[in-house]
């Protein structure tokens, strides 16, 4: 009989499999980074063969470390990193370029054309989003007509469009052998191009953007059997979920009631919110995006509110300017100083996300003094992730009119206390842990399992939640509105740093 669940976590700067209990327990878990390319600034790519071939490695290592076989697994489920395009060959499987990562700004001018018919909000009414660097549409068209030959391999039928769970799905379930070429809502959504009313490609947007047809996948569920895993140490299993990471997040803190929200810290920071079956087109920067669609009943809707850069900021401390060894010494460095010290540090590498939707903006740190020194530069880091949280949950106030009372809070930043607490100071609202801090993968085990019977209802997902710690605000009004006015401040110093010519030319 099956114990356990597997989940296919395939982020920004790594890959890695969880193997899940019953009760929601890891098992598990083997992960593995993959190379960050960049060739221009402001260009972030991904080599699409190398995850895959890590995909496969961590699936193994995995699988030896619970000491049990695939007969003890009831099936397998996918999250990915969304946004990150690729473009590959449907006969040979062979992408035609690396993987075109979110964070990449290079299809600015596409955006700005895009735009200059209908503004950046042209295609908001029909897809939830504005016209943004961020999204998979452009980065295909950029590919398209950059790639030689790419444009006419397209128009004849030859190529293929995936986000990152396409090209696992394709590739788990057999590739150019019969591989399961297809998507769930969630995924589609980010892409500029799919009606979030019908859940189906828009062909006018896809005219627009130059994108034949014929090159997207099929949309089917988030929870739902794709097809059965072809080879390998899963081969023979199903394959029954499919979730982008974000939305994996919502599934795996079960914020499965209208007014749930929850935040995840890690590579990028994202908020969302529940908004049932509901579809909320934001007035204050937002987004709006499916949340999970499970099997056939209706989808259900998510405000969110996206952040580029969090955790990425403290690997820039750590790897840029070597002021930290690893990620997790960052906390001791900003705990040795009382405060920023007047520093405030806003991480605009590839512009401004939510609320702002600026990709001219750049990174900045102000208020600077001979004063400053590492610790206090560590600490504005810290707390660039909690006030770029806060703006983004005014923006959800005011777009849901429901002030929240409370944030779930999971991904690999949440383990830091200090940034913890000043989350909680700096919103005045109660940040709560949950057992399970990693619940992008959870969320995809969850989705698989409920698609096979292994849960039988999300409300036995509800009963697996457990809370791991809270932080209660403990700053006075007069500081936290003090600090806030003077990181919306340190904001407007980046903006129009990039200068037209400069974005035309990149």
């Amino acid at each position: 009989m099956a114990k356990y669940v597997a989940a296919i976590d395939q982020g920004t700067t790594s890959t890695r499999c969880m193997i899940f209990d019953h009760s929601g327990s890891v098992v598990a878990v083997d992960q593995k980074e993959h190379e960050q390319i960049f060739p221009k600034p402001g260009w972030v790519e991904h080599d699409a063969k190398e995850i895959w071939q890590n995909t496969q490695d961590v699936v193994e290592g995995a699988l030896r470390k619970t000491g049990s076989g695939k007969e003890e697994i009831a099936a397998v489920g996918i999250t990915n990193q969304r946004e990150t395009a690729l473009v590959w060959d449907r006969n040979t499987g062979e992408p035609v370029y690396n993987a075109v990562v979110w964070q990449d700004t290079r299809t600015d001018r596409l955006v700005q054309e895009l735009g200059r018919d209908g503004g950046p909000d042209r295609f908001r009414p029909k897809v939830g989003l504005p016209l943004a660097t961020y999204f998979s549409g452009p980065k295909v068209m950029w590919i398209l007509d950059n790639v030689e030959g790419a444009r006419e391999r397209a128009e004849a039928g030859d190529l293929v469009f995936g986000n990152m769970d396409t090209w696992l799905i394709w590739n788990l379930t057999g590739g150019t052998d019969g591989g399961v070429f297809a998507t769930d809502p969630t995924n589609a959504s980010r892409t500029l191009a799919m009606d979030l009313q019908t859940l189906d490609w828009d062909d006018e947007i896809l005219g627009i953007m130059g994108i034949p047809r014929s090159m997207m996948p099929e949309i089917r569920f988030s929870s739902g059997e794709f097809g059965t895993i072809s080879s390998g140490p899963l081969q023979g299993l199903p394959l029954a979920g499919d979730l982008g990471d974000q939305q994996a997040a919502v599934f795996g803190q079960t914020c499965f009631d209208i007014g749930d929200a929850k935040n995840t810290y890690g590579t990028g920071n994202f908020m969302l919110l529940n908004t049932g079956e509901e579809l909320v087109h934001s007035k204050n920067g937002l987004l709006t995006t499916v949340g999970y669609k499970i099997g056939d009943a209706p989808p259900i809707y998510c405000l969110e509110g996206s952040i580029a850069v969090t955790g990425s900021f403290v690997q820039w401390l750590r790897d840029n300017l070597k002021l930290i060894k690893a990620a997790p010494e960052v906390e001791e460095l900003a705990m040795s100083v009382e405060d920023n010290g007047g520093c405030y540090a806003v991480p605009a590498f590839s512009g401004l996300f939510a609320p702002y939707w600026r990709s001219d903006a750049r990174g900045a740190i102000v208020g600077l003094t001979r004063y400053v020194n590492a610790g206090h530069i560590a600490r504005a880091v810290l707390e660039a992730t909690a006030y770029q949280t806060r703006e983004v949950l005014e923006a959800m106030n005011a777009d849901s009119g429901v002030d929240l009372k409370e944030l779930k809070v999971d991904g690999g930043m949440v383990g830091n206390e200090l940034l913890m607490q000043f989350q909680a100071d700096i919103l005045g609202v109660r940040v709560v842990r949950p057992q399970v801090a990693e619940t992008t993968s959870l969320g995809a085990a969850y989705a698989a399992g409920l698609a096979v019977g292994f849960w039988g209802s999300i409300d036995e997902l509800r009963q697996n939640w457990l809370q791991d710690k809270e932080w209660t605000p403990q700053m006075d009004e007069t500081q936290r509105e003090q600090g806030f006015r003077q990181w919306k401040k340190a904001v407007t110093k980046t903006f129009d740093w990039v200068e037209e010519e400069a974005q035309v030319g990149a």
